[in-house]
């Protein structure tokens, strides 16, 4: 029975595999973006930013770089997005890659 319950997950995975990278793709990028500009423009604390994030985001999770000024956010086994702050621009998020 249990094997057949992990099959089951198994496939709608792998049915549900783009939305699923598309949402995670978006979470990511939002909370990198976000998270950058509170930790880098207004000054605040990674921990104090992490009460920004927005309801159905637990999964994302946060880390700075602080010499580089950057901040990425993952989302497990699917994806992770940096933001880093350029001078006149913010925080830009860093390319995709396909």
């Amino acid at each position: 029975m249990l094997l057949l319950i992990a099959i089951a997950i198994a496939a709608a995975l792998y049915v549900y595999r783009a939305p699923i990278s598309g949402y995670a793709d978006v979470g990511t990028s939002y909370a990198a973006r976000v998270a950058c500009s509170c930790r880098f423009v207004a000054g605040r604390s990674l921990e104090d930013c992490k009460k920004d994030k927005l309801n159905g985001m637990e999964l994302v999770t946060l880390s700075d770089d602080a010499e580089a000024k950057s901040v990425t956010a993952r989302f497990p086994l699917v994806t992770s997005t940096t933001a880093t702050l350029r001078e006149g621009y913010g925080c830009v998020l860093e390319e995709w890659e396909d």
